[in-house]
C-alpha cells in the first residue's frame, strides 16, 4: 500500500515511518502524498487515539530531497510539492489549516514527532506542525532555508515564533545554525529528550497513556481549541469554549469521567473515528 513509508497500528497507535533510510528520509513528492494518506487512514479508524511519526535509520527527515531541489531550481521556480488534495482533518477548521501541510493541524488525533536523527529543512516545518516533539540524545536540527536562498516554508514562520518566540525563531531562521537536541528542548522546539534507544518506548508510552486516561472527543476538541484560537481574541475563544463546555457537559464521557473518578477505576471512554 505505501512505498515511501511504513504504517502499523497497534492499539491505541498508529504509527508512521518516513522509509527512505538511504536519504536520511528526504521528502518527495510520492512521500508527501503517501503521508498525507497514511494520516487520513490513522484519523478515519477508531482503533487510533494517537499518531506516532518518526523516520527509519539515523535521521528523522533531512529536508526536501536535494535531487528534486535541483531540477527546481534549473527550472522557472515552481513549487517544489504541490497543493494536497483531499486533505484529512476536520474542515470545520477552516481554510487557514488547509493550505499543504496545515492539514496536520486540524487532524483530530494527537500527532507526536519521535526524532530519532536529523531534522532539517522541510522535514523541521513538518515536525514543528505536531502536536508533541520528543527527541532522541544527540539529534541534529536545522531550518537551513536561508541557506538555500529560500524563506521560511510551509507555515513554520507562523509556527516556531508561537513555540518558542520571535527573537529565537529569527535566530534559527536566519542563520540557519545547527543545534542539537538538548539546545531544542531549552528553547522549546522540542518537548522532551530521551536516549535513542528509548525515544519510540517513551512516545508510545506517552501516547498510550493519554488513550488510558483522557478521552479522545476531549483530546479532539482540544487540539481545535488551541489551534483555533491562536487565530482569536480572548472573547471570541471565550464563548466558543463556553459552548463546547454546555456541550461535554451533557455528553457520556463526562458521566464516565465522573464515575471512574468516584469508583477509582480507569476510564472507559468512547473511541471516535
Amino acid at each position: 500500500m505505501y512505498e515511501n513509508l511504513t504504517y502499523e497500528v497497534a492499539d491505541p497507535i498508529a504509527t508512521i515511518t518516513l522509509n527512505r533510510p538511504e536519504r536520511l528520509n528526504a521528502l518527495t513528492g510520492p512521500l508527501l502524498e503517501e503521508l498525507a494518506r497514511a494520516i487520513g487512514e490513522a484519523e478515519n479508524d477508531p482503533a487510533v487515539v494517537a499518531i506516532l511519526l518518526t523516520g527509519a535509520g539515523r535521521g528523522f527527515c533531512a529536508g526536501a530531497d536535494m535531487d528534486g531541489l535541483k531540477s527546481t531550481a534549473d527550472s522557472d521556480g515552481g513549487p517544489v510539492t504541490r497543493q494536497l488534495e483531499q486533505l484529512p482533518g476536520d474542515v470545520a477548521m477552516g481554510d487557514d489549516f488547509s493550505v499543504t501541510y496545515g492539514y496536520l493541524l486540524r487532524v483530530r488525533k494527537p500527532i507526536l514527532a519521535a526524532i530519532n536523527g536529523a531534522c532539517a529543512g522541510l522535514g523541521f516545518a513538518i515536525a514543528m506542525l505536531c502536536d508533541l516533539r520528543f527527541a532522541a540524545e544527540g539529534a541534529k536540527f536545522t531550518t537551513a532555508f536561508a541557506n538555500r536562498g529560500l524563506v521560511a516554508e510551509h507555515g513554520v514562520s507562523w509556527m516556531l515564533p508561537r513555540l518558542i518566540g520571535p527573537a529565537n525563531a529569527l535566530d534559527l531562521l536566519w542563520s540557519g545554525r545547527k543545534f542539537l537536541a538538548d539546545e531544542a528542548q531549552q528553547l522549546g522546539v522540542v518537548n522532551r529528550v530521551y536516549p535513542a534507544d528509548s525515544l519510540l518506548d517513551e512516545s508510545r508510552a506517552y501516547l498510550e497513556m493519554l488513550a488510558a486516561n483522557s478521552a479522545p472527543n476531549s483530546l479532539r476538541s482540544i487540539k481545535a481549541q488551541v489551534y483555533r484560537h491562536l487565530n482569536m481574541g480572548l472573547g471570541d475563544s471565550m464563548r466558543e469554549t463556553n459552548d463546547l463546555m454546555a456541550e461535554s457537559l451533557q455528553h457520556e464521557d463526562f458521566k464516565e469521567g465522573v464515575n471512574s473518578y468516584l469508583e477509582r477505576r480507569p476510564p472507559k471512554f468512547e473511541r471516535v473515528p
